[in-house]
């Protein structure tokens, strides 16, 4: 087995690692290592915006669970001034008079 794969290996060895000795071809010069160039440092296309953690999909579901939470705390709020809404206009249809305590600042009585 390991004559086969020496044998497929070897085309491709002689391609990338050069002759040795007298088959080596001359190049005029000797080779000297080229100096090592920076790669220019990575900057965003200036077609893109910058990413938002709001874009993201990745997001903790601690965080998610706290919004929720919230914005169900504001329904609920909602949905009890509503009712009281409700409630005063009914019970004003059949003569009860339960509006503010307050109006513009000043205490009114009933």
């Amino acid at each position: 087995m390991l004559h086969h794969i020496a044998r497929l290996m070897e085309p491709m060895l002689r391609l990338l690692v050069p002759a040795s000795g007298r088959h080596r071809q001359d190049a005029g010069e000797p080779l000297s290592p080229e100096p090592a160039v920076p790669a220019p440092p990575r900057c965003p296309s200036p077609h893109t915006a910058p990413l938002r953690g709001e874009d993201s999909r990745l997001v903790r579901p601690y965080l998610l669970a706290h919004e929720r939470r919230d914005l169900a705390h504001q329904q609920r709020e909602q949905a009890k001034r509503q009712r009281a809404r409700r409630r005063a206009l009914w019970l004003a249809v059949h003569g009860v008079d339960i509006g503010p305590r307050r109006i513009h600042g000043v205490e009114v009585v009933a």
